[in-house]
Parts: C-alpha cells; structure tokens; sequence
C-alpha cells in the first residue's frame, strides 16, 4: 500500500459516520437496514457511505440470501494500521533524536 493509496482511505475514514459504520461492522456483518436500526443515520445514508467504503476497499458486500450484508476487509484495515504504526516509530525516532540533541545543548 501506497501513500497515495492511504490518502483515500483516510478521506473516507475521517468521516464520523463511515467511521461508526467502520466500527459497528467490525462487531460482525450486516445490512444497511440492520446499520441503520443500530446509527442514527437514514438507511439511504448508509447506503451511500458504505459505497465509500467499499470504494476505498475497507468493505465488502456479501449476498446472504436476498440480502446483502457488509463485512469489513481486515486485511485492507490491519495494512492500514501498518502503515500508521510506521510512521509513528518514524516520528518517534524524530522526536527522540530531537531530544538527545537538546539535553546535549
């Protein structure tokens, strides 16, 4: 996974609504009509940010029956979080050799 890759993904996540969308699938696969009785969003609503979601492939649909239910794509999530532990041992290197310097001083 790219930067430029990432950036996508976080645009969709730094939505509040896709990001309790995002958590609640976490708890286990479900419809939009199911989203919707658990958020305080519309279904049509839900329906829209899980396409972005599903863009980003942070989701996938799943028919169950003549429904279809959401699941979320670990793999694409935990590469994510990859990513942003990565660049926060990056930072805390930074920051550590920053201090080093400044006792120093």
């Amino acid at each position: 996974m790219t930067t430029g890759t990432l950036v996508p993904v976080f645009a969709a996540l730094g939505d509040e609504t896709r990001w309790s969308i995002l958590a609640a699938l976490g708890e286990g696969d479900a419809s939009a009509s199911a989203l919707a009785g658990r958020l305080p969003v519309t279904r049509q609503a839900i329906a829209k940010h899980l396409v972005v979601l599903q863009e980003v492939g942070l989701v996938e649909p799943v028919r169950v029956g003549r429904e279809v239910r959401f699941r979320v794509i670990g793999a694409q999530v935990s590469e994510t979080a990859r990513r942003l532990d990565a660049i926060g041992t990056a930072w805390e290197r930074r920051l550590a050799a920053i201090r080093e310097i400044a006792e120093g001083l």
